[in-house]
């Protein structure tokens, strides 16, 4: 970028986030290439409150528990809608969502197993790319939200950590 006017860089930018307004985008990524070893990587998004970045919900996947987990017990009813639990983590982004490093490998986490802050819970592939999402906070999984190679929305719930 050190070749370029930092002004159309800006104005570049600008008309990404109206772009995103208009169309009523959550996100959109851009690589702008000028030439060798000159390039602009813009990421523009928007949402509400974060945990790593989070926003409403548009519609979930149905609340799914895999089949090797235990239900919790029936004197703990889970809310109705999962995105407004103070223990929900939300997808930041579109895309897959797996809950094992690989097929067939054990999952990253299992309903009843405690976490600490910034281990991974589970992935999310946008764009040919694996995220791994980590815990936001330390404490034990409640629910699993989502079903492995399920897609996901941006500020969806993916799971329950209280």
């Amino acid at each position: 970028m050190s070749k370029h006017s930092h002004d159309s860089d800006v104005a570049f930018i600008q008309s990404l986030a109206e772009l995103l307004v208009e169309n009523d985008l959550t996100e959109l990524q851009v690589k702008r290439d000028y030439g060798e070893n000159d390039s602009l990587n813009v990421r523009v998004s928007r949402g509400g409150t974060t945990v790593t970045h989070a926003a409403p919900a548009v519609p979930a996947p149905p609340p799914a528990v895999p089949a090797a987990q235990p239900a919790p017990a029936a004197a703990e009813a889970p809310p109705t809608d999962p995105t407004g639990h103070p223990g929900a983590v939300t997808s930041p982004m579109v895309g897959t969502v797996y809950l094992a490093a690989e097929p067939g490998s054990s999952p990253f986490v299992s309903v009843g197993d405690k976490v600490s802050e910034g281990q991974t819970l589970l992935i999310v592939e946008a764009m040919k790319t694996m995220n791994q999402i980590p815990a936001p906070r330390a404490g034990t999984v409640k629910r699993i939200l989502v079903e492995d190679a399920s897609p996901v929305e941006y500020g969806a719930p993916l799971m329950i950590i209280e």
